[in-house]
């Protein structure tokens, strides 16, 4: 069972749960419920109290620092402000070397975003950000994704383009956690819906 204590703050409480692979599992609940937390947890950004976190076999924090094929939005997607879209997707694939810079563009395009606009990330909208997240999120093909609010800044036609885009990744057998505020989203999407409330968790749907 996963507990997280902070201070003496009880975060997360004694939460057991299994999300099956190439599902699409919604995680709902107010802000403060420990949503953002719990992904957190998930991804090895934060070491829980007590509890075991397996990705694909391997405990996080023992086995692997971080899950090795993961892809993750967390809050707001950082960027180094001054660069262009492609620049900063190309500076983040370099470190692993897995995809080529046609395979960088190609992603962006998926994902609604001009490769060859030089416009500096600073002077892009929410919405803009939030795919660039995306297309950093799933440009290496990682199984997994981590998504906390994807949807957030975008419009109509934005909306339903990630969407189409979280559908077909289920398609190929990847394996997305999304934590949503809109209850159409989750309808939408999801296989099975959890829902937090002051860090303990309960199966609503899908098990």
């Amino acid at each position: 069972m996963l507990t997280l204590t902070i201070r003496t703050t009880e975060i997360l409480k004694n939460i057991t749960v299994h999300f099956e692979k190439g599902s699409i599992h919604g995680l709902i609940g107010r802000n403060g419920s420990g949503k953002t937390m719990m992904m957190k947890c998930i991804c090895g950004f934060v070491r829980p109290t007590s509890g075991t976190i397996l990705v694909d076999g391997k405990q996080v924090g023992k086995d692997t620092d971080f899950p090795k094929s993961i892809g993750i939005i967390i809050e707001n997607p950082g960027f180094i402000p001054y660069y262009s879209g492609y620049k900063n997707l190309k500076l983040l694939a370099d470190l692993n070397k897995k995809i080529s810079k046609e395979k960088i563009k190609d992603i962006m395009r998926q994902v609604g975003l001009d490769p060859e606009m030089k416009r500096h990330v600073r002077k892009y909208s929410l919405g803009m950000r939030q795919r660039l997240g995306l297309a950093q999120a799933i440009m290496e093909s990682p199984d997994l994704l981590i998504l906390d609010e994807p949807m957030n800044g975008l419009d109509k036609d934005g909306v339903a383009d990630m969407r189409k885009h979280l559908l077909n990744l289920k398609e190929q057998g990847k394996t997305i956690l999304i934590a949503s505020h809109s209850a159409e989203d989750i309808e939408v999407l999801c296989d099975t819906v959890c829902e937090m409330d002051k860090g303990t968790l309960t199966k609503l749907r899908g098990w």
